[in-house]
């Protein structure tokens, strides 16, 4: 840096006044250009795939075939096995090099589901009140006649805990926790759900340790068609397991009101099974890079998917997203400086397995992962990336995001939580990304039996295509990695 001193300073302003006497004034010279962080020919490839993947079909024909040739694929099914086998056909079929990585994954199958009061009050005589509701997963069974008993409803833990054991042990507790939906209709719906879904977490282990014979959650999202929303439960292990389930909101609502007027009691059938686990995989596709092969950039989305629906935009979305890079920059003859890898997660609804052994299968190559991306938001118009990274990264990424612009995807975002699957790679120091997509309507349909194609709009779909494809091929292509 240059150092003026008082005494230079005065010189210099008596020089330069000398000077202007007796010269004409010059101009100053420009200042040279900031020099571009992507190379031109690398901006060119990028905005190539950006068009390449708004015209093309290739990812809904993706995600139609997962949802509709084979179906639901909860882990261990016999459609999640077909589904691996799809997908690794397919990118066998574009020239990738691919393997299959094996895990043990949970067979948990839901069985029969049913619920009616049999006592409320203003009841007419020798009549019930079905209840609509779906098992959680991972939930123990009633016995196989179901059980019977009276029903205690609260709206969040603390109301639970104010009741006591005297009050709650014996009978069927009803958690009527609301999902905001004016918080989703903000575009926040992953923050509405988070809030919500720790009573699908931790509700059946808070009402087994009063007492509680089973436990019913409001259902986790914003429906209002008496959809129930299924999702994992979890078990602590200072409790009883007890059968779990969620009702749908209007149900919910309809027994928090009558609770008001008098007793109720319910009878509840749940008859879920679980099984040993099975072997199932990973599917790890490889598109070879050019200077550095041994470092990687992942894309990727989950290959399982809940019972009720079919998956479409939990996750086959994402998942033919991520088939979708490599097919456009096989399409454009493009090559990646980095080893780009395509990979569809197994277990990510009820166990996170195929992420969790991933990371420690890779661990020792950890330091060559040079960026993870998930896509597990649904298929609606992405916004731009969620990115978990150095702060000094975003200069890069500013210059790959720009490439979005024309389709309103060029948002950039620092987040602690990017992908569920990829996040334990973030230990290692892995920087992981997510698109930002449209949440609005997501929790409408997410985890149930309405999560089919037809929520999926293709031309939404082709631009979350453009983010994933921009984004990695960006990535493989700087001339330094992301700062660790």
């Amino acid at each position: 840096m240059f150092k003026i001193t008082s005494g230079s300073l005065v010189g210099a302003v008596l020089l330069f006044a000398a000077t202007a006497i007796h010269a004409q004034p010059t101009p100053s010279p420009s200042p040279a250009p900031t020099p571009p962080v992507l190379p031109a020919a690398t901006v060119a490839a990028l905005q190539q795939l950006r068009e390449a993947a708004l015209a093309s079909d290739y990812a809904y024909r993706q995600t139609a075939h997962l949802c509709n040739n084979i179906g639901p694929r909860l882990s261990g099914s016999a459609q999640a096995a077909k589904a691996v086998e799809y997908v690794a056909n397919e990118m066998k079929a574009l020239g990738l090099e691919v393997r299959l990585e094996k895990l043990m994954v949970p067979h948990w199958v839901r069985g029969e589901e049913k619920a009616e009061l049999m006592q409320f009050p203003g009841q007419a005589p020798e009549t019930t009140q079905k209840l609509v509701l779906t098992t959680l997963g991972g939930s123990v069974a009633t016995p196989p006649e179901g059980l019977t008993a009276d029903v205690v409803v609260v709206r969040n833990f603390e109301e639970l805990q104010a009741l006591g054991r005297e009050k709650v042990s014996g009978k069927i507790v009803v958690f009527n926790h609301p999902y905001d939906k004016a918080m989703a209709a903000q575009g926040r719906g992953g923050e509405a759900y988070g809030q919500a879904v720790v009573y699908r977490g931790d509700a059946p282990s808070a009402a087994a340790r009063l007492g509680a014979v089973a436990s019913l959650i409001r259902s986790v999202g914003s429906a209002d068609f008496r959809l129930p929303h299924t999702g994992q439960t979890r078990y602590a292990e200072d409790a009883p397991k007890i059968p779990a389930g969620a009702l749908a909101a209007e149900d919910a609502e309809l027994v928090a009101n009558l609770a008001t007027q008098g007793p109720l009691r319910m009878r509840l059938v749940l008859t879920p099974q679980e099984f040993p686990d099975v072997e199932s995989h990973n599917v790890v596709a490889d598109l070879k890079g050019s200077e550095h092969p041994e470092q990687v950039v992942i894309v990727s989305g989950h290959l399982d998917s809940w019972d009720l629906g079919t998956g479409a935009i939990d996750d086959a979305a994402g998942v033919a997203v991520s088939m979708e890079v490599a097919n456009l920059i096989k399409k454009l003859k493009l090559q990646p400086k980095r080893t780009i890898r395509v990979i569809a997660w197994m277990n990510e609804e009820n166990g996170l397995r195929g992420g969790r052994t991933y990371a420690q299968e890779h661990k020792e190559e950890m330091a060559n992962h040079v960026a993870a991306i998930e896509t597990d938001g649904g298929a609606g118009h992405p916004l731009g990336m969620l990115f978990r990274a150095k702060p000094e990264a975003r200069l890069l990424l500013e210059s790959i995001a720009k490439v979005l612009q024309p389709i309103g995807a060029a948002l950039l975002q620092a987040s602690e939580h990017t992908g569920a699957d990829i996040s334990p790679m973030e230990e290692f120091g892995v920087p992981t990304f997510h698109p930002i997509q449209d949440s609005r309507t997501y929790f409408h349909y997410h985890h149930t039996a309405a999560d089919t194609l037809d929520k999926v709009v293709p031309r939404e779909l082709a631009e979350n295509a453009a983010v994933a494809a921009v984004t990695a091929f960006g990535l493989a292509n700087l001339e330094q990695p992301l700062p660790r």
